[in-house]
């Protein structure tokens, strides 16, 4: 059975990433987009009805599932909407601009279906070193380095862009927000509890704009791991900018260029001795795509709480005030 999938939200991620992976993912169809903005709909490349009206676009047959991708701070109107539609929802990563707007999108799926979209955990390398964590004995600490370039005027591919990334209303912040929530939630994944303690310093120092363009962030386990995240939008695209460690007491694990949109980069385990590990290359979007719709379909269960992604957020943010 096919899930009709509705994409809210048509922005660069949504086209370039997102859409390639919906496409792509087994049992799942596209059958409607929506979006503020007739021009980012037209660039969207699939056959499917194109609604600027929100209430028509979760009334299209065959709509079983929405994907939002719109700015932070427009995630709340979206997800309401949709679950009071009885539609299943996958949002995008962070799940608001604000605690109060994330608490509230979580209550209105109460009963239904809400995902969080960190195509992260489904990188095939990540999905490799979970099953690898075991093996490096009593895990001591997490190591991310997330970082890229995003200046004011940045743009995907040279055409005029609204980089709302960098507008605290809209977003919520700057590089922390959008980058931290990744490494917060692969710390979980990969080693089967959360981060419980975190603390944060933020920068604005190259960027020419009002939210951060860089973070350091620190915190812990339940039991004890420490984990340590650097994120930023002022490291040049040039230089060695992401990099996922996992270090034990009879090993670690390396993973290099793996954090990003797509299923490239090496992972190396050192147990002592360092061992190139092979994985595969289905891209993480379809393979979210994939594992929610299933759930959607009832074939299988997400396994994904929101409110464990809901409690992240808040800590994230509590970090950030």
């Amino acid at each position: 059975m096919s899930v009709g999938w509705g994409i809210a939200g048509c922005g660069w991620v949504a086209r370039d990433h997102a859409l390639p992976g919906l496409l792509a993912a087994p049992g799942a169809e596209v059958v409607a987009l929506h979006d503020v903005s007739a021009a980012a709909m037209a660039r969207m490349p699939v056959d499917a009805p194109r609604c600027l009206d929100l209430d028509a676009f979760l009334a299209t047959p065959g709509l079983d599932a929405v994907y939002v991708a719109a700015p932070n701070a427009l995630h709340r109107p979206l997800v309401e909407a949709a679950a009071a539609a009885g539609k299943a929802v996958l949002c995008e990563k962070p799940l608001a601009a604000d605690v109060t707007d994330a608490e509230a999108m979580v209550a209105a799926c109460a009963g239904g279906l809400l995902g969080t979209a960190y195509d992260q955990r489904w990188h095939p390398a990540h999905r490799r070193m979970r099953e690898l964590v075991p093996e490096l004995g009593t895990v001591t600490a997490v190591r991310v380095v997330y970082c890229c370039w995003l200046p004011a005027d940045w743009t995907p591919d040279g055409q005029p862009h609204d980089n709302w990334r960098v507008d605290r209303e809209r977003a919520g912040g700057g590089a922390t927000i959008d980058l931290a929530p990744h490494g917060l939630d692969l710390v979980g994944v990969l080693l089967g509890e959360d981060v419980v303690e975190l603390s944060a310093r933020t920068q604005t120092r190259v960027q020419d704009y009002a939210v951060d363009d860089g973070a350091l962030l620190h915190g812990a386990t339940a039991s004890g791991v420490l984990v340590d995240l650097h994120v930023a939008y002022n490291t040049p695209d040039a230089l060695p900018r992401r990099r996922l460690e996992v270090v034990g007491t009879r090993g670690m694990l390396v993973a290099v260029d793996t954090m990003g949109q797509t299923a490239g980069g090496s992972l190396t385990h050192y147990a002592p001795e360092p061992v190139d590990v092979p994985f595969g290359s289905a891209s993480p979007f379809e393979a979210q795509f994939a594992a929610f719709s299933a759930a959607v379909d009832g074939d299988s269960t997400w396994p994904y709480d929101p409110a464990r992604d809901l409690a992240l957020h808040r800590l994230l943010l509590e970090a950030l005030s």
